[in-house]
């Protein structure tokens, strides 16, 4: 029988070459923190409980990542499989506790904070929470070299190593130390093999050896990788398990590099979009920041953005410099260029074969049936329109209820709020709004009803009736402008 995996977060650093007020690892990456992204990770490997060790901003921290559990997470993109772990269906996230270094003297001693809540019948996975894109298949991996008796290391091969910690091994191959780069002599610099931060560990035998750490060294720290030689000194096999990836193992340390990995996690989502049939007009050029679901032959043209969680019919097309969020597009709607959809909590419907844009806003609660038409300058809120209702140019439907076929006038607006409350407004079926026009809610529009260009509706209207509401018209024959005065 497998053991259970403990996860070790170690997120108590300062970050200081971020020049932030916000804690490092509440720095977002494809729209989460950077932590989070970890925790999401641990939880695809059916982790037993997650144990982050926090220190600068520590109140900040948890609350933040504590928050991100409860609302379930994004778990990755739907339908990315990104690796074969990921794949699952649903994944439960795993208990989450928070440990305190204060001071932070070393990687040993944050770890050694974590000792008193992990208990001895588990593995120990140590992770990072400046390091996002670990996935979960590699840790995976690790955990099986691992076995639940073996002290297991992620190493990577670096052309240039400088920074990292070396993998030292003996005439066999044998991983013997980790030396730190600035306890490294000239010879152990040009190793190539590093370790990347990341380990498994039988937590009965961490626990020992974690007893056993001191400060003798040029940091005067108390280092992690300290347990390589104790393992050995224990003959305990040290095994590596190494990765050509180096965007896995990659940490954030600099804005630079929090942007390389954000270009580098949207290219992997790409990818996969890509592979699954979806067609970028540029994978460059392209953002998720939550949760996309994409059918088949959806078409994506450039700098667009998804946030939150999207879900794209089949053969829905997206015009460029569009912002989707919180959103489901149906069969065959065409998003055109610059439109902006944010459901936000209530969310946004768009239903089968509409046209939306270009330059149209959809708001919170707007939930547009099929073949509705939303024009140019255009906003919706909290409003439903139904089938085949149009609203080509220059309108505001806010509070509103919409029957088929609606043709909504350019300019014309529902005047839905009196200073206090919103009101709502009902144009029924077959309904004609001339341009220009204010429905003061609330009211309601009889079915086949027309509305007059100009009027200033106020009173529901019968069906089938013209209702007009506006000043009788005067012309002046022979009426001059006024002239200035001469100075």
């Amino acid at each position: 029988m497998s053991k259970s995996v403990d996860v070790v977060v170690m997120a108590a650093g300062k970050g200081t070459r971020m020049k932030s007020k916000l804690p490092k690892v509440l720095h977002r990456l494809g729209g989460r923190a950077l932590a989070a992204h970890v925790i999401d990770t641990a939880a695809r490997l059916l982790a037993r409980q997650v144990v982050v060790i926090t220190g600068h901003g520590a109140p900040e921290v948890e609350a933040s990542l504590a928050r991100s559990l409860s609302t379930g997470g994004h778990f990755g993109v739907r339908n990315l499989a990104v690796d074969p772990v990921s794949a699952t269906a649903s994944v439960t996230p795993p208990a989450l506790q928070f440990v305190r270094q204060e001071p932070q003297l070393g990687t040993g001693h944050a770890v050694q904070q974590a000792v008193p809540v992990l208990a001895d019948d588990g593995i120990t996975l140590v992770l990072s929470g400046d390091v996002p894109l670990t996935e979960a298949a590699t840790l995976q991996a690790l955990l099986d070299v691992c076995a639940g008796e073996h002290l297991a290391l992620l190493t990577l091969t670096m052309p240039d190593p400088t920074g990292y910690g070396r993998i030292v091994r003996n005439a066999d191959g044998e991983v013997q130390a980790i030396v730190e780069q600035k306890d490294a002599s000239e010879a152990q610099r040009q190793i190539t093999e590093i370790y990347s931060g990341i380990m498994a560990v039988p937590t009965a035998l961490l626990r020992g050896w974690l007893a056993r750490l001191d400060n003798r060294n040029a940091q005067a720290e108390y280092y992690l990788t300290d347990v390589v030689k104790f393992a050995v000194a224990d003959g305990c096999r040290v095994r590596a398990h190494r990765i050509t990836d180096a965007v896995q193992v990659a940490g954030v340390n600099s804005p630079l590099q929090l942007a390389e990995l954000e270009r580098a996690w949207q290219r992997r989502l790409a990818e996969q979009l890509m592979t699954q049939g979806v067609r970028l007009a540029d994978p460059a050029r392209f953002d998720v920041r939550g949760s996309l679901s994409c059918g088949a032959d959806v078409d994506i043209d450039i700098n667009c953005v998804f946030e939150g969680t999207v879900s794209l019919g089949h053969g829905v097309s997206i015009g460029a410099n569009c912002c989707i969020a919180n959103a489901v597009i149906e069969d065959g709607a065409v998003i055109h260029p610059y439109t902006h959809i944010d459901g936000e909590k209530l969310g946004v419907r768009v239903g089968a074969g509409a046209l939306i844009g270009p330059f149209a806003r959809l708001r919170p609660g707007a939930d547009l049936g099929p073949e509705v038409h939303i024009g140019n300058f255009v906003e919706v809120k909290n409003s439903t329109l139904a089938a085949g209702a149009k609203a080509n140019h220059l309108a505001y439907l806010g509070d509103a209820t919409v029957g088929e076929r609606v043709n909504y006038g350019a300019g014309s607006i529902t005047a839905n709020y009196d200073g206090a409350n919103k009101h709502r407004t009902v144009i029924e079926a077959d309904v004609h709004v001339g341009s220009n026009c204010v429905l003061v809610a609330p009211v309601t529009l009889g079915a086949g009803g027309t509305v007059g260009g100009g009027s200033t509706i106020t009173k529901s209207t019968p069906p089938g009736a013209l209702s007009v509401a506006r000043g009788k018209q005067i012309s002046i024959a022979n009426w001059s402008r006024p002239l200035k005065k001469p100075k």
